[in-house]
């Protein structure tokens, strides 16, 4: 040893601090992913495996089943598809997360930095008005030029792994964004094919009661013509005249509510609502899913973007733990500079004017009124709302797919019960019809059977569209299938957020 250079000293020194911070230890937990939940079911007891028949369907429940990744296709509406192809492509929420997501990237690569040495040049000119009695010595002043040409090297020693710990935050972050962007992609086609059976539904109800309308007008016409023929009292015309009046005043909400469906389609598609207007699509063309996946809960939390996100956020808040700690201990920098000086360009050729210096510098916190130490704490408490919190989406996410299952066993047995309301409904309003145009039923009758017709008619178009939606809660709830996609989402600037790197 004693035969080494000096440089060979400063050398084995450099080489000795760098293995020892590849070697040591990062302060701070590892993160560890939670535990699956325990439960193996969603309901208790027995879970369901279909619901009953009705409209001449039932829908089986898959267990362990692959949710597909274009699951709105399912649907078999071809203009639904399109429209949530534009509405990936053109969204602006979803663009919104696609540029946070690279912003995470971008900052984990800026992150990453921390672990190469900081190099810089410097060149520079002066002129400087030097006075010997600033020294306390006698001397005329002189004015000179003074060229400088120098670099410099600094490097931040990762002893003690707190550097790793804020990169570690900044990859978790990473996944934060991913799976926001995933959750904005999901919640937009569940929003796109959601609206759009609703749109459907309003249609088919303005349909149905625009209909009516038209019956209750020629009762109207017949009720009139048989009250100037005297053989119809005149309270009669006024009766139904008011029904008439009743049902086309439900017109127009139905009419604004189908309105606000092609505006938010719209907007959804990234259009004004001006620009842009939906394709019709009726009630009739949305085909329903007769197979619905059902993932287990073990599989749930580790494909649902909320419980994902959620996820991220706690490996960030385990991470500052370790950034926290980090901050109470000690702190080692190397630095080194050289150059030369001249009060001439060409002096900068020269070893008159070079000059250089090297050092390393150890610091240690040794009191900072608390701060670091109870920033250290405040890091654990965050850790820990983040792992309640972790907790709490995922019992939402086992409670929605529960709802999910209970509303589409209910939504067959409502949809089943108004089908045969409406089948009754529909042959009372023609009976009742028929006969009070032959005498033999009078105008209250019709008055009754008109509004029980349009009622099950209203109530069978809602119950339809209810059990289409409830299928899509129970796609979404699963996750959206975004995981099964058999190629990366396409290359468009919001889609390109949310394909798996």
């Amino acid at each position: 040893m004693k035969s080494l250079t000096q440089s060979s000293w400063w050398i084995a020194i450099i080489v000795a601090i760098a293995a020892l911070a590849v070697a040591s230890c990062a302060p701070g937990p590892d993160f560890v992913r939670p535990p699956a939940p325990a439960v193996d079911a969603y309901l208790p007891g027995t879970s369901p495996s279909a619901t009953a028949a009705a409209d001449g369907h039932a829908q089986r429940f898959v267990s362990d089943t692959a949710v597909p990744a274009d699951w709105w296709k399912l649907f078999g509406v071809p203009a639904l598809d399109g429209v949530v192809d534009e509405a990936l492509a053109r969204n602006q929420t979803l663009a919104s997360a696609s540029a946070s997501l690279r912003q995470s990237e971008n900052a984990l690569r800026s992150g990453y930095g921390v672990f190469f040495p900081t190099i810089s040049a410097d060149l520079g000119a002066s002129r400087q008005r030097y006075t010997p009695e600033r020294l306390g010595v006698n001397g005329p002043a002189s004015i000179f030029n003074l060229f400088t040409l120098s670099g410099s090297v600094g490097y931040m020693v990762d002893v003690f792994g707190g550097a790793r710990r804020e990169t570690e935050a900044l990859r978790a972050e990473v996944d934060v964004q991913r799976n926001t962007a995933l959750a904005a992609y999901l919640a937009l086609t569940a929003n796109v094919v959601n609206t759009s059976i609703a749109r459907a539904a309003y249609r088919s109800q303005l349909a149905a009661t625009r209909a009516v309308v038209d019956a209750a007008t020629l009762q109207v016409h017949l009720t009139e013509a048989q009250a100037e023929a005297g053989t119809a009292p005149y309270s009669a015309v006024l009766s139904l005249r008011a029904q008439l009046a009743s049902l086309e005043e439900s017109l127009a909400p139905l009419e604004f509510r189908a309105q606000q469906a092609d505006h938010l389609l719209a907007v959804l598609t990234g259009h004004a609502p001006s620009e842009w207007t939906p394709p019709d699509v009726a009630l009739e063309d949305f085909a329903l899913p007769q197979d619905l996946p059902l993932s287990l809960p073990s599989t749930l939390v580790r494909q649902r973007p909320d419980v994902l996100e959620a996820e991220a956020r706690l490996h960030v808040a385990s991470a500052q733990i370790g950034v926290a700690t980090a901050g109470l201990l000690p702190t080692l920098t190397l630095s080194a500079s050289g150059g030369r000086v001249g009060t001439e360009w060409s002096d900068l050729q020269n070893n008159s004017g070079l000059f250089w210096n090297g050092g390393a510098d150890l610091s240690v916190p040794l009191f900072s009124g608390g701060s670091s130490w109870f920033g250290r704490k405040a890091a654990i408490d965050a850790y820990q709302a983040s792992l309640a919190t972790y907790r709490q989406v995922v019992l939402n996410a086992l409670q929605q797919v529960a709802d999910s299952l209970r509303a589409l066993e209910h939504d067959a047995e409502s949809l089943r019960a108004a089908a045969d309301g409406l089948a009754a409904a529909r042959a009372a309003f023609g009976l009742t019809q028929a006969n009070y145009q032959a005498g033999l039923a009078d105008y209250l009758a019709v008055l009754i059977a008109t509004s029980q017709y349009q009622s099950a008619q209203l109530s069978y178009t809602g119950a339809v569209a209810q059990r289409l939606q409830d299928s899509v809660a129970l796609f979404v709830a699963l996750g959206g299938g975004w995981w099964n996609a058999a190629t990366p989402l396409p290359a468009t600037a919001p889609q390109a957020a949310i394909a798996q790197p």
